[in-house]
């Protein structure tokens, strides 16, 4: 039996299955691992399976040894893996694409909705116990239908928001780095452009592109200015995509309408003048969060673990 360290709580039903085959060493605590702590426990291991709050770098490989076959993610993005040192070592990286989209999709139309309907505002003011009375002029947000959205990355979960936009009357626009199938453009009525027309004509822009060196701080103070004063946009892949100090003085000065944001530059940590701000909807990293969608991630980086542990073709390898 192999040595799996798994370096934070994960459901039961994907530890049983590593269980059933190897020696399972799972982080328990409530808190994320300390650093000390998870490169102490990774000596040894044939397989980690790894949460996006732990850093997978040199440092880690070497703490765990030559026998490391596999670093399994339980995340679609993988900006926490170094996975051209474990490439060069001869580690396999594995994420669990597919199996998010759907539940990150709903994030991200849920956030649209509460910006741009000024849910969020609407809910704090009655939980605060301020008085208040319907009127003609009272929290008018924005309405989607005949709006266009701006899509940012037309993967998966840029698609399957596209989808929820189209439910809802909106046109859709998207940037991605190579054209969508033929079907699902014309499905959704697709146009591909490049993002410095994406940002002018979307009413709103939602970002669905993977964090990396070509799109840290992708929208900064130009890309926002860019953007129409009546826009909105919302952030459900990696927080560092956006400039959040940028986007706090555009939201403050009427730059654009109004944000929301499911992920944060320096998490858990947010901005602090982002906290000060109305027009912004602010959520802890929800985008999966489901019982159906957690369990489905850690099984597939079970079944990932397993896989490599056995000599055989991960099903959900990262290809780069």
């Amino acid at each position: 039996m192999s040595r799996v360290v798994v370096t934070g709580r994960i459901p039961e039903a994907a530890l049983d299955r590593l269980r059933a085959e190897h020696d399972v060493d799972a982080w328990a605590g409530t808190e994320s691992i300390s650093r000390e702590e998870l490169l102490a426990r990774v000596a040894g291991a044939e397989a980690i399976v790894s949460l996006l709050t732990e850093r997978i770098d040199d440092e880690l490989l070497d703490a765990a040894g030559p026998q490391l076959k596999v670093v399994s993610n339980v995340a679609v993005g993988y900006d926490n893996i170094d996975v051209p040192a474990c490439t060069g070592r001869g580690i396999t990286a594995t994420n669990t694409p597919g199996v998010l989209t759907e539940a990150t999709a709903d994030i991200a139309f849920g956030l649209i909705l509460m910006a741009t309907r000024r849910l969020g505002e609407g809910e704090r003011l009655i939980r605060a116990g301020q008085s208040w009375k319907w009127g003609m002029f009272f929290l008018l947000g924005s309405s989607l239908q005949g709006k266009t959205l701006g899509v940012v990355g037309m993967g998966g979960i840029g698609q399957a928001t596209a989808r929820r936009a189209k439910a809802f009357g909106m046109e859709i626009v998207y940037q991605s780095r190579s054209e969508i199938d033929p079907a699902i453009a014309a499905e959704l009525g697709a146009r591909r452009v490049e993002l410095d027309e994406l940002l002018a004509v979307s009413d709103v822009v939602s970002l669905h592109c993977p964090y990396g060196p070509n799109t840290h701080h992708l929208i900064g103070p130009e890309e926002l200015a860019a953007m129409k004063d009546t826009a909105y946009l919302v952030n459900t892949a990696r927080g560092p995509i956006i400039d959040e100090a940028a986007l706090a003085t555009a939201l403050r000065t009427g730059v654009i309408a109004g944000a929301g944001l499911d992920v944060f530059e320096k998490e858990p940590q947010v901005y602090p003048e982002l906290l000060e701000l109305e027009n912004v909807v602010l959520v802890p990293h929800l985008g999966s969060a489901t019982v159906e969608t957690r369990t489905a991630m850690a099984i597939l980086a079970a079944e990932n673990t397993l896989a490599v542990l056995r000599g055989e073709q991960p099903p959900t390898p990262i290809v780069k």
